[in-house]
């Protein structure tokens, strides 16, 4: 394990950084111009390489501290797509099957009989019954952050699968961060472990993700705060304990990191570095819709003609902050924006930002 990693680190540094990035931050300077987004920072890797990255703006309003390429931003819902892999990663050591059930997991729990049947793949592609919203008494009570993360997402477990589904599990879809936590929560419960530790240990440190963990990014200190938009006007949040949604839902939207580090992640995706961690095979998996929609395990795929096939892409927001990955496998490109700003001027901006990198390093 320790060899694997120390190869992987090696690959990383010379492919990643063996040349010198354009700096695109006068670029995003002219995107958020006029506008009340604080601050954005971006990057794009191609072939293996990162080939662009930039960073403008204020890490909070009022403030003079400026962002940087390296200053950590909330993910969201782009952390579903990491509880996918670390799924993937324990499928490949054997701890846990795709087709693991809640009722195998969880046999204390006076399960409805719609969650029976109901796997951990099904969680993770939004197909396992799982509510979009959970019951209002229950999320209010997920806000008030009691017990360890573990216990939370216990609750929000045994809160959902005792109910009855939301719909037919196996036969609809509903994006749901519920299936998620409970997916998250399974993995917890197989290797004793929480889901924090499990996602550290398993995909940060194999791809050197130094910036990546958990929550808004600012209780760790000189950081970016997330902001809402009020009448034209950025308010900076403070970060606990209204900066983030409970500690329950983690396994859906809880991650942050750097730019950087999500274009290393967005480098696993397209290929490079997966062998140290999943097949080939396991990682295409990863990337297929479940039969009938275009829903893969954590990422949306379609066809586009301006990218010469399959695409990928996932956004993800608290509200307080923004990001938006696009892989295009075909081209062996990715892009990343991310935003200290949740609004939806400010996902309309990331994927201007997204379309601007697009033209000008692959078309």
């Amino acid at each position: 394990m320790i060899q694997r990693i120390v190869l992987m680190t090696v690959l990383l540094a010379a492919k990643l950084f063996s040349n010198e990035p354009v700096d695109i931050s006068d670029e995003l300077g002219a995107v958020i111009l006029g506008s009340p987004i604080p601050a954005m920072t971006a990057a794009a890797v191609h072939n293996g390489k990162l080939i662009a990255q930039g960073a403008y703006g204020l890490r909070k309003v009022g403030e003079e501290s400026k962002v940087t390429v390296y200053d950590k931003f909330l993910i969201g819902s782009l952390t579903k797509s990491m509880t996918a892999v670390l799924a993937a990663v324990l499928v490949s050591e054997g701890g846990i099957q795709w087709n693991t059930t809640v009722a195998q997991v969880f046999p204390e729990l006076n399960l409805h009989e719609g969650y029976q049947d109901v796997s951990i793949y099904d969680l993770l592609t939004n197909t396992g019954g799982a509510p979009h919203d959970v019951e209002l008494d229950l999320w209010l009570d997920l806000w008030k952050n009691q017990g360890s993360a573990v216990e939370q997402r216990m609750q929000l477990v045994k809160g959902v699968l005792e109910a009855p589904p939301a719909y037919t599990p196996k036969k609809g879809y509903v994006y749901s961060n519920a299936g998620f936590s409970i997916a998250g929560a399974m993995m917890e419960r197989i290797y004793q472990r929480s889901y924090e530790d499990l996602l550290s240990e398993r995909l940060f440190h194999p791809l050197i993700m130094a910036s990546a963990g958990f929550r808004a990014p600012a209780a760790e200190g000189e950081q970016p705060y997330g902001h809402v938009i009020q009448n034209g006007v950025a308010q900076a949040v403070e970060p606990e304990p209204a900066g983030e949604n409970p500690r329950a839902i983690a396994p859906a939207s809880a991650v942050h990191c750097s730019a950087l580090d999500l274009a290393n992640y967005a480098l696993f995706h397209l290929g490079a570095y997966a062998k140290g961690l999943i097949s080939q095979e396991m990682l295409d998996y990863l990337h297929t819709p479940v039969s009938g929609g275009d829903y893969a395990l954590g990422w949306i795929v379609s066809d586009q003609p301006w990218a010469g096939g399959k695409t990928l892409m996932h956004a993800g927001s608290n509200t307080m902050f923004y990001t938006v990955v696009w892989l295009i496998p075909s081209r062996n490109f990715a892009a990343v924006v991310m935003s200290n700003s949740g609004s939806e001027e400010t996902y309309e901006k990331l994927d201007q930002v997204v379309g601007l990198m697009i033209r000008r390093f692959l078309n």
